[in-house]
């Protein structure tokens, strides 16, 4: 699982990054600080069915019931107007966000940085131009590619040597789009039957944007919230304070403070802060009391289980113990898409597994299901199958 940071520059998305992974990072005031992209850990949570059987369990990845589950963030270089004709550092910031399964887009919402991403005084600046551009990028980045091949494309279609869906799909190799997302796409828009050479370039846009939006989701992230006069509202963006959840984690890691992220407070663990550092610790807790939370795991967490839909599905191989040859408990939460079945929860542990599934164990309710079961969020499932990992 793959989740990409993307915005124009100087908005925050490096200390958003830090702050997840508790890497260090050059960060700065100023353009293209990113240049090549920061590829780091960050978790995002869940319920972890410990609670649902009332064990404890010694888990590294278990915290007093919420399971946290690993994913890779990818912090890429800032975007400006016209990136996917190469301006700024353009073809190497959508070369590098292809990768990610989803996108959350860090904005200003302080209006404290220009759409090139130079300061400007708070509030002077409509962070509204800023999510405008970056999804239109994308869109015209991904109709250039349609483009491209457009009359060749024409020709294969015309002389059945290729489908329509098919042959956009090959022209998006690398970028994880499959010709029944393409074909979806083309269902949505009612031009499954018709022709390419009939196709304006206002059909091709539209594609290129139905297409980003099915493939390459965006969440928003509002950033700097905390600077903000009031608490931005926009339709399904977060707010967000990256530089205190920045400030939280390096307390934490210090022992200064008991503070888990997405937590609304923290607790003092030491009394010998020093007053620059209680100075800071009383503005983060007024940040927290405003917000409610930084914002920073809440965004990790919809942009997984929100936005892509996701469930966690845990295999185990003794269904008593909930756990692996090992005996070790719960080992692994699995991330997979709405509608999976068994099968497909076997297939993440080998393909081998899958290939051999002869039935499997709904460990919650005792009962025997088949390949075909529809797995739900938090199941425990043991597999059996003709085939074995050794």
């Amino acid at each position: 699982m793959q989740v990409g940071l993307l915005g124009k520059a100087n908005v925050g998305k490096s200390t958003f990054f830090a702050a997840a992974t508790e890497s260090i990072v050059q960060t700065g005031n100023f353009p293209f600080t990113t240049i090549s992209p920061n590829v780091g850990v960050a978790y995002i949570r869940t319920k972890c069915p410990c609670t649902h059987f009332g064990i404890k369990h010694t888990h590294q990845m278990c915290r007093d019931g919420t399971r946290l589950i690993p994913i890779k963030l990818i912090d890429v270089a800032g975007l400006v107007p016209g990136a996917h004709q190469g301006r700024g550092l353009g073809n190497r910031f959508l070369d590098d966000a292809r990768q990610a399964d989803v996108l959350i887009h860090v904005v200003d919402a302080a209006g404290s940085t220009d759409i090139q991403g130079q300061p400007v005084p708070p509030g002077t600046h409509d962070p509204a131009e800023d999510m405008a551009f970056v999804e239109e990028e994308f869109d015209m980045w991904f109709a250039d590619i349609i483009h491209r091949e457009w009359d060749k494309l024409s020709r294969e279609v015309d002389q059945k040597r290729a489908k329509l869906a098919d042959g956009i799909a090959s022209r998006f190799t690398g970028l994880g789009i499959t010709e029944a997302d393409v074909g979806a796409v083309l269902q949505e828009m009612g031009a499954a039957a018709r022709n390419p050479r009939e196709w304006s370039d206002t059909d091709i846009r539209r594609m290129a944007h139905l297409l980003r939006r099915a493939t390459k989701p965006i969440i928003v992230a509002a950033n700097k919230a905390d600077l903000c006069e009031t608490i931005p509202e926009w339709d399904g963006a977060i707010p967000c304070s990256a530089e205190t959840e920045l400030v939280l984690r390096r307390a934490a890691k210090s022992e200064m403070i008991s503070y888990k992220s997405g937590d609304g407070d923290f607790a003092m663990l030491r009394q010998d802060a020093s007053p620059p550092q209680l100075r800071a610790l009383s503005k983060v807790k007024s940040v927290l009391e405003r917000l409610r939370s930084t914002g920073i795991q809440e965004a990790l967490d919809s942009a997984v289980f929100g936005r892509l839909g996701l469930i966690t599905a845990y295999p185990v191989e003794d269904e008593t113990r909930l756990a692996d040859k090992g005996g070790r408990v719960l080992p692994d939460a699995r991330l997979l898409p709405p509608g999976s079945t068994a099968r497909d929860l076997a297939e993440t542990v080998h393909t081998d597994i899958a290939r051999g599934f002869l039935y499997g164990i709904d460990c919650k309710s005792g009962q025997r299901i088949g390949a075909d079961y529809t797995v739900r969020d938090g199941d425990v499932i043991k597999i059996v199958s003709t085939a074995s990992r050794g």
